[in-house]
């Protein structure tokens, strides 16, 4: 079997990842970068829309752009970007210290890749939501209808029910009617919209109605999606009886949350804590994104879902310490470093639609100090 070798290997150029790999790279770390997808920048190049908070939050730029300036800095810093690579894989053994090695196939070819320290910036995945029909040609995640529209200019559907209120839900919404189809409606299952208020309010003025406390009872269509019935949603979240009503629509679009992708760091070992607000289990980590296995850090979506603002600043946190750890960085200049990121993301997790966040964030760190005392009282 062919072999890689790298100083520090992250899995994912999304992001995350690819503010791990700028980091770690110009502090001069030889960085291997690899991604399944054929092209770099994960979510980022689907994002028409401007990003929010501040200038130091790249406020006022959109995704894509933001994508194209990280891509730029990565490459000047002498990383190496494998895509089409997947990393199946990854093997510990019994009693081993350093990070484990991993399987990946690279153009077709199967490598061992061996590195001193591992990323993992793997991302999330959409959820899905089961009812009569949900197999019907016509409904999707809103993601997909996302990459149709925006990167590959394709209208998945001209009258689209979205099923979900969430940042997600709500933009994917405003770019298919940019996009030149009609919005029929927006549902909500709980009782208030999940995402901003100034994204829910462009539809609104657009004309499309964001129904809460409704929900999608089935799709209806031969061979594909021809209408949808939905019915709104009591107290204790049963469907009222005689709320029912049919609407005209060939496209559902889900919007019902993410899930961390965690499989390769069930892989390597890491302890998990169950997070509902960050998506499900988690992995537990420092202030470092070091994960319970030594050489082992995670960033981004992997840690709990968020916004991608947080995911590069998780890249960063990820990037400094695993160079730091390598003695590509002083510890002072990994402290300064490390402290004006914690700044930012304080930020990113400041206020009252944070606050969730935040307060599951406390809860991961929490889990992951107890872990350590007790591996140490154990020790």
């Amino acid at each position: 079997m062919r072999q890689m070798k790298a100083d520090i290997v992250i899995i994912g150029a999304g992001s995350a990842g690819l503010c791990a790999a700028y980091q770690a790279a110009s502090a001069g770390a030889d960085v291997l970068v690899a991604d399944e997808n054929k092209l770099p920048g994960g979510q980022l190049f689907k994002q028409i829309h401007k990003f929010f908070g501040s200038e130091e939050h790249r406020a006022g730029v959109r995704g894509y752009r933001i994508g194209e300036q990280l891509l730029e800095q990565v490459e000047h810093s002498g990383a190496r970007v494998l895509l089409d690579s997947l990393v199946y894989g990854v093997f510990p053994s019994e009693g081993q210290t350093a990070p484990p090695p991993m399987g990946l196939i690279h153009q077709g070819r199967n490598y061992a890749l061996e590195a001193k320290k591992i990323i993992i910036a793997a991302g999330a995945r959409e959820n899905y939501l089961p009812f009569p029909g949900s197999t019907l040609p016509g409904v999707m995640g809103a993601g997909a209808a996302q990459t149709l529209v925006n990167l590959h200019r394709v209208l998945p559907g001209r009258r689209v029910l979205m099923v979900g209120s969430g940042n997600v839900g709500l933009i994917v919404s405003y770019q298919l009617l940019q996009a030149g189809a009609e919005v029929a409606a927006v549902l909500e299952a709980a009782p208030r919209i999940g995402g901003y208020g100034v994204h829910a309010a462009k539809l609104r003025r657009a004309g499309v109605p964001i129904l809460v406390s409704h929900t999608i009872t089935r799709a209806i269509g031969e061979n594909e999606v021809q209408e949808v019935e939905i019915a709104a949603l009591g107290e204790q979240g049963a469907v009222i009886p005689d709320s029912k009503q049919t609407i005209a629509a060939d496209t559902v679009c889900l919007a019902v949350g993410l899930s961390p992708m965690t499989e390769l760091a069930w892989m390597c070992g890491c302890r998990f804590a169950y997070i509902p607000a960050f998506g499900g289990h988690v992995p537990l980590h420092s202030e470092d994104m070091e994960t319970t296995v030594n050489g082992v850090y995670v960033a981004g979506d992997i840690t709990g879902v968020e916004e991608a603002s947080t995911a590069m600043e998780e890249g960063n946190l990820a990037g400094i310490a695993a160079a730091r750890s390598l003695g590509f960085l002083s510890d002072a200049e990994a402290a300064r470093k490390k402290h004006e990121v914690l700044e930012r993301l304080e930020k990113l997790r400041s206020g009252s639609f944070g606050q969730l966040r935040r307060e599951s964030k406390t809860e991961q760190l929490a889990a992951m100090c107890a872990y350590l005392e007790e591996a140490a009282n154990g020790a």
